[in-house]
């Protein structure tokens, strides 16, 4: 569900009427990009050998590209932040996301290393969440 959203996400961005090539059609690419990896990695290779990690990297960073654009949508829309920075090259903007960019990559690699290689992420249980009576 959550490729098919984020690939319809990043697709429906270039319908939008626009005369030159902005920033938010990059961003939209690179995406695109990334979920086809994503894609592949899921549902041709099975998520078999590094093709787990290519899944994992390749889907935090369609995720973050979603957020990273959401981040930008609410500096620019909403009045208190877009008072904090009008050019989103303030301190306040830069800070903020720096700061989702550091979770995102620490959800990334806390990811990777969850799932033991070899095991299928789909039916692993992780032993230290299994409640003991």
């Amino acid at each position: 569900m959550f490729l098919t959203t984020t690939v319809a996400t990043s697709v429906t961005g270039f319908f939008f009427p626009v005369d030159h090539f902005m920033p938010s059609h990059a961003v939209g690419i690179i995406s695109l990009v990334v979920l086809g990896v994503a894609i592949y990695a899921r549902y041709t290779r099975r998520l078999a050998g590094g093709w787990r990690n290519a899944y994992v990297v390749s889907a935090m960073i369609a995720l973050y590209s979603n957020v990273f654009v959401g981040i930008v949508q609410a500096f620019l829309k909403v009045p208190a932040l877009k008072a904090l920075a009008p050019m989103q090259s303030e301190p306040p903007f830069k800070l903020t996301q720096l700061t989702v960019l550091l979770l995102f990559v620490g959800l990334c690699r806390r990811r990777r290393d969850q799932v033991p290689q070899g095991a299928d992420p789909r039916t692993f249980t992780d032993p230290m969440k299994v409640q003991r009576c």
